[in-house]
Parts: C-alpha cells; structure tokens; sequence
C-alpha cells in the first residue's frame, strides 16, 4: 500500500492518520518516542504492509513485473493499487480526493514540527507536486515511476510498467477491489477503526 491507500486505511483519526503517513520515514524503536496515537499509526503500517507484502492476490499481480523490477515489483504494485483507489475514489468516500488530500496536507503541516527530518525535507515537493492525485491516471503514474526512477533505486523501467498496467488493466482492477475489501475487514477487526465510507 501506498501514501493514499494507508491514509485511507487509517479512518478519522488524524493522529493515526499522521502515523500512517510517516510510517515508512520511522524505522525500528524510534516510534516509541511518538504518542499514543501516532505510535499507532506507525505500527498500522507495518501491519497493513505485512498483511499485502503476504497476500496471494498482491504477489499474483507483482508477479508481472518480477522480470524486469524483481525485489521492486511490490513497490510497482503499492503505486498501481493507490491507483485504482484514487481513480475510484468515490466509491469509497463521500468527498472529493482533491478534498481528502488537500485535508491530509492540512494535518501534516498543522504537525511539521514532531516529522522525521528525512520526511520534512520530501514533504514540500510532495504536496507542491500534488503527488497522491497523480495516481488517479496512467500518466501521472508514468510521472511518478520516472521520478521515482531518478531519485530512487527503483529501475529505469517505466515504460514496461506502464506497458504492463495497459495490457492488464482490468486483471489488476478485480485484483485490487477483491484484496481492497479484504484489507479493510483486517484493518476494522484487528484495530477497531471505523474506515470512512459513502453513506449512499
């Protein structure tokens, strides 16, 4: 899961939702330092990264990529699945994503001060560049897989992914929604979190 998914998974509260956010920024122990909330935000996730990193459908779908990405084929899938949350969205909330992430924005600034340096120096470019609402469409995924390609390890190989992501669109659209649900009914059971939802 990615930056959209794990905020979503997070439900109404945002320290959680905070936690949820700066969960990949925090590493070992160090989240004990944060509160309460935060701290479990920060191990949702973990959790939440364990149950997909396992799942069978997750693997099913990072399996397309594995010849030319190998051990960055979940990262691909993490970006894809945010996709077809943000391309759905409102199938699963009542308001807009421009809405959603302009409040996640909000939260993270109204918070600057307790972030790891690290995610204090990426979260300007990452809201100036309006990131998560990319993920909405196959080219602001391309954007994201080409940027992420010269700031990061992940391979040059956006062009296959993207080759990929066309040729399997609709395999990886039942896949997400069968795991999405899935996901969700973990996250409500074993955290108790209410996840937002469309009244209608």
């Amino acid at each position: 899961m990615n930056y959209l998914a794990h905020t979503y998974l997070s439900g109404d509260n945002d320290n959680i939702r905070i936690g949820s956010f700066l969960g990949d920024w925090v590493k070992g122990s160090d989240y004990l330092k944060y509160p309460e909330d935060i701290r479990t935000g920060i191990t949702l996730h973990r959790n939440i990264d364990s149950f997909t990193d396992q799942h069978p459908i997750v693997r099913k779908s990072a399996s397309r990529f594995h010849s030319r990405y190998h051990r960055y084929s979940g990262v691909i899938i993490d970006i894809l699945y945010d996709h077809y949350l943000a391309s759905n969205w409102k199938d699963f909330c009542d308001i807009t994503l421009r809405e959603y992430v302009n409040r996640m924005h909000n939260v993270m600034l109204n918070n600057f001060e307790i972030l790891p340096q690290r995610l204090k120096n990426y979260l300007p470019g990452f809201m100036n560049e309006r990131w998560i609402e990319r993920y909405a469409t196959l080219d602001g995924i391309r954007e994201v897989l080409e940027t992420m390609s010269k700031r990061t390890s992940l391979p040059k190989e956006t062009e296959f992914a993207i080759g990929v992501m066309e040729a399997y669109y609709k395999d990886f659209s039942h896949e997400f929604f069968d795991f999405f649900g899935q996901i969700i009914e973990f996250v409500e059971s074993k955290y108790m979190i209410s996840i937002l939802k469309p009244t209608a």
